[in-house]
């Protein structure tokens, strides 16, 4: 338990201010950085007529989330943001299921992680629409349907980058205590391993979906 609420730190001078940062955060997400540039490199060096087994996930992850992007922003469009949407689910998809490998933790227990990312996603979403509208068209949106609602507007945008990012941390932080409490009452004795399965793989896949699709809906609410 003495595990839990514990951060290794890396504190840096900068400008007469101290940064502090999550050590274990920074570490695990490079891991998963390297992770996946090696999977991409795999899956795509070695291209075949008839691919090999990391060639087909590749693949697979490509194609299921470039048709998904297709129907939700058209051809055109989907050619410019799928790339970022099939990336996205990847990494965060990396990132909760690396805690399941004994010594790792998931960087997205760190919020942020999940807030960064959320932070990103607002950002695209609103230069697409900025892209695709017009200034003029896009800032219309937060006067309807009267002028005195843009406050509320521009607050429930806001929101929208908290509710994605505390959702995610808050699922696979909650994940990560009940695992450790459990194993904690026996003893170390006996390990749960459906808690892992579920947590870890279930739960990390579904958390790492739902962040993906909300983002590319944002996007997609934008645009339209």
């Amino acid at each position: 338990m003495e595990e839990l609420g514990r951060i290794h730190q890396l504190i840096v001078p900068m400008f007469g201010y101290e940064m502090t940062f999550n050590l274990t955060s920074l570490v695990m997400t490079w891991i998963v950085i390297l992770l996946l540039l090696a999977f991409g490199y795999l899956a795509a060096r070695y291209r075949q007529l008839i691919p090999g087994p990391v060639q087909v996930v590749g693949e697979m992850f490509v194609f299921q989330f470039y048709s998904i992007t297709e129907d939700a922003l058209g051809e055109k469009m989907a050619k410019t943001y799928a790339p970022l949407i099939t990336a996205l689910f990847i990494f965060l998809l990396t990132c909760n299921w690396i805690g399941v490998i004994p010594l790792m933790e998931e960087p997205t227990k760190d919020l942020n992680l999940p807030l960064g990312l959320g932070v990103l996603g607002f950002f695209i979403a609103h230069y697409a629409g900025i892209k695709a509208k017009g200034l003029k068209e896009y800032s219309k949106a937060y006067v309807e349907p009267f002028v005195f609602m843009a406050p509320l507007n521009i607050i429930g945008e806001l929101a929208k980058v908290v509710s994605i990012s505390f959702r995610l941390f808050g699922n696979i932080m909650g994940g990560s205590i009940i695992i450790l409490v459990v194993t904690y009452l026996v003893f170390n004795m006996i390990l749960p391993p459906f808690l892992y399965a579920f947590f870890g793989l279930f739960i990390g896949a579904i958390q790492a979906f739902v962040f993906t699709m909300l983002t590319l809906v944002y996007i997609a609410v934008q645009v339209n």
